[in-house]
């Protein structure tokens, strides 16, 4: 029986594809056919291709995965309510953690790209890698501990155990965030009569008497629960640039009690200290002003509760319109300081949060009577 010409095409085409020549098919039959068989073998190529073949098998190992995940996250949700809120909290935060990441290296690379300084960048772009590397600061430890075999169980319960001392803002819960920066602040706030009561006592090696009397009369204003002005700071400014105030000839008690408001460790020599707080509060006044650039009206309610709390103002019970009252008033302050000035920074992080909004600062009664005294 003859061969047809779709029958010779077909077996020309196996030929191509595989080398080998069907039972019945002669080579000269396929001679006059070779540009249609040449095409058909490469359709069929093109359409079974290696490279398509391995992306439908990873989106099908990415779809079980992904159904697989969601039915272990239904099971917990339903036998294990209160671990699922844990494994929801955490890997929420790694997916955070993986987002700042990005955009940190982002901003790096642009920085570097348009040879851009960072006291110029943007104030988000600035706040994002300050708190990242604060972040990063506080896991390596955590990240240290769990290298040893068998060593990551332990760090889970630790860190189930001590949320507060052992993970990131990225890890905590809304309810819990909440909860340790009240925590935090309360801890900073402890130091915040020695910082006046400190200031009182060097105001007594003062030997200008006009700046003397100024700096007593401010220390009394916050002592007895005013809130004082920007005029008030300004007027003893220069005490803070020199002796007996600058940040280089100050008292290492006194720079002590200044760490905790910045969330650093006072266990340090005098030295290290006086250069780690220079340090955050020049970077604070590079914030500051990026701030200016941007304008207090473009800050969310978020970034501004957050900008008055890292400047030391506690803002649980503040409404977002008196965050911005206060914070335009920080810049007031704060943008007209020189860099020699960073000790008047610091204490005013005291000197103007401590009895905002115009009420007595909730002082202590033995800390009352230390001031009386």
């Amino acid at each position: 029986m003859a061969l047809s010409c779709r029958g010779v095409c077909s077996g020309a085409s196996l030929i191509l594809l595989y080398g080998k020549r069907p039972v019945g098919v002669k080579a000269s039959l396929c001679t006059p056919r070779l540009d249609y068989t040449k095409s058909s073998s490469l359709w069929f190529v093109r359409h079974y291709s290696p490279s398509q073949a391995r992306h439908g098998i990873g989106r099908s190992i990415v779809s079980g995965l992904k159904w697989t995940n969601e039915k272990y996250e239904r099971f917990l949700q339903r036998r294990f309510p209160r671990f699922y809120v844990l494994y929801q909290t955490f890997m929420r935060g790694f997916r955070l953690l993986f987002q700042d990441g990005k955009k940190v290296r982002r901003i790096i690379a642009c920085m570097l790209n348009e040879k851009t300084e960072y006291q110029n960048l943007h104030y988000r772009d600035m706040e994002k890698i300050r708190q990242v590397r604060r972040d990063l600061i506080k896991a390596i430890p955590l990240v240290i501990l769990s290298i040893p075999p068998f060593a990551n169980y332990v760090v889970f319960i630790l860190m189930y155990l001590y949320p507060r001392q052992l993970l990131i803002r990225h890890f905590w819960t809304p309810q819990q965030l909440v909860e340790f920066q009240g925590v935090y602040h309360a801890q900073r706030a402890q130091h915040h009569w020695a910082i006046v009561k400190g200031l009182e006592s060097i105001s007594t090696s003062v030997q200008d008497s006009r700046l003397k009397s100024r700096l007593m009369e401010l220390c009394s204003k916050v002592r007895s629960g005013v809130h004082p002005v920007v005029s008030d700071v300004h007027a003893v400014r220069t005490l803070f640039s020199g002796p007996p105030l600058g940040i280089k000839r100050i008292y290492a008690d006194q720079m002590r009690h200044l760490c905790p408001l910045l969330f650093l460790t006072p266990r340090l020599p005098g030295f290290w200290i006086g250069r780690r707080l220079n340090s955050h509060a020049l970077e604070l006044m590079q914030l500051d002003r990026a701030i200016v650039r941007l304008g207090v009206h473009q800050l969310n309610d978020a970034e501004l509760r957050e900008a008055c709390y890292v400047r030391g103002l506690n803002p649980d019970h503040l409404s977002p319109g008196q965050c911005r009252e206060w914070l335009t008033q920080w810049l007031q302050f704060s943008t007209h300081l020189k860099e020699s000035e960073t000790s008047l920074y610091l204490h005013c992080m005291v000197l103007l949060t401590v009895n905002y909004p115009k009420h007595p600062g909730h002082w202590p009664q033995k800390e009352v009577d230390d001031f009386s005294s």
